[in-house]
C-alpha cells in the first residue's frame, strides 16, 4: 500500500509523464509517441526535495502529491529447465591379432 509523502497538487496534462526525479522534485517529459527520435526533455514542474530511501519507489499519484511503496524485489522464481544430458561413448582402440 502507497503512503503519502507530500502534498504538491500538481495539475496533470494528458502527454506528460510525470515523475519524481533524483533531487526529489516533480519533474515531467513528453511521452514518447511512434518513431520519435532523440531524448525528450526533462522540465521541473514543482520544487519539493523529498529525501528517497532506497528500497521503495517514489511517484506523482492522481491527486498529483508525491507517493511511495515498497519496491517489489525478487518476485516469483523460474522453474530451471532440466538440460538433456549427452552421453560421450569413448572408442576403444581394438589391436590387430597377428597369424
Amino acid at each position: 500500500m502507497a503512503k503519502k509523502v507530500a502534498k504538491v497538487g500538481v495539475k496533470k496534462e494528458s502527454g506528460y509523464l510525470y515523475f519524481v526525479d533524483a533531487k526529489g522534485d516533480v519533474s515531467r517529459a513528453v511521452m514518447a509517441r511512434g518513431k520519435k527520435k532523440g531524448k525528450a526533455k526533462k522540465e521541473k514542474v514543482a520544487k519539493v526535495g523529498v529525501e528517497k530511501e532506497s528500497g521503495m519507489l517514489y511517484f506523482v499519484d492522481k491527486q498529483g502529491d508525491i507517493s511511495c511503496a515498497v519496491m517489489a524485489r525478487g518476485g516469483k522464481k523460474k522453474k530451471k529447465k532440466a538440460k538433456a544430458k549427452k552421453k560421450v561413448v569413448k572408442k576403444k582402440k581394438v589391436a590387430k591379432k597377428k597369424r
